[in-house]
């Protein structure tokens, strides 16, 4: 499932607007990517939003 482990960010949905105004839906997805991370100090493959990713390069 598109779901941050770290965040539990997920598909939202909202609308298109064209020049008219009509709206159509769409989904917005998180920008999520595997990556290997150390929790606990052993190696974890996660699957973690951008955001998250940046924050926790930030806090090592």
């Amino acid at each position: 499932m598109a779901k941050c482990e770290n965040c539990g960010k997920t598909t939202t949905f909202g609308h298109n607007r064209s020049f008219s105004m009509r709206a159509t839906n769409r989904k917005f997805k998180p920008n999520l990517q595997k990556v290997s991370v150390y929790e606990n100090g052993v190696m974890v493959r996660k699957v973690l939003c951008a955001k998250c990713i940046k924050s926790l390069s930030k806090t090592n």
